[in-house]
């Protein structure tokens, strides 16, 4: 049994969802801290610059390029385009590949 393309490419679009829920409460918690006072905003930007919180906006960032590219992905196989099975896989693998080059540019960004 082989998974097809799109079915991975739809689970992933689940996941990087629920990951993003669970990063609300750290993004949260981060814009509370900048928000509170100059000093605050100074802590959280000293937490940002530690190379772990990086990892963790990174990931952050690649799920959301992700979860928003397959987003678009459904909306138009919503609209009865794309719909075809080489269409869908060939539109899965463009989801990955964008998503891809998206987290390369915001580790550029973050770096």
């Amino acid at each position: 049994f082989a998974w097809p393309f799109a079915a991975i490419a739809s689970i992933t679009h689940r996941v990087t969802g629920v990951l993003l829920f669970a990063a609300l409460a750290y993004l949260l918690w981060l814009l509370g801290i900048a928000l509170e006072s100059p000093a605050g905003f100074e802590r959280a930007a000293a937490t940002l610059e530690a190379p772990f919180p990086k990892l963790v906006m990174l990931a952050v960032l690649a799920a959301l390029a992700y979860h928003l590219f397959a987003g678009i992905k459904h909306l138009v196989m919503d609209f009865h385009l794309w719909d075809s099975l080489e269409a869908g896989r060939r539109s899965s693998i463009a989801v990955f590949v964008l998503a891809a080059l998206a987290t390369v540019l915001a580790g550029a960004w973050i770096w």
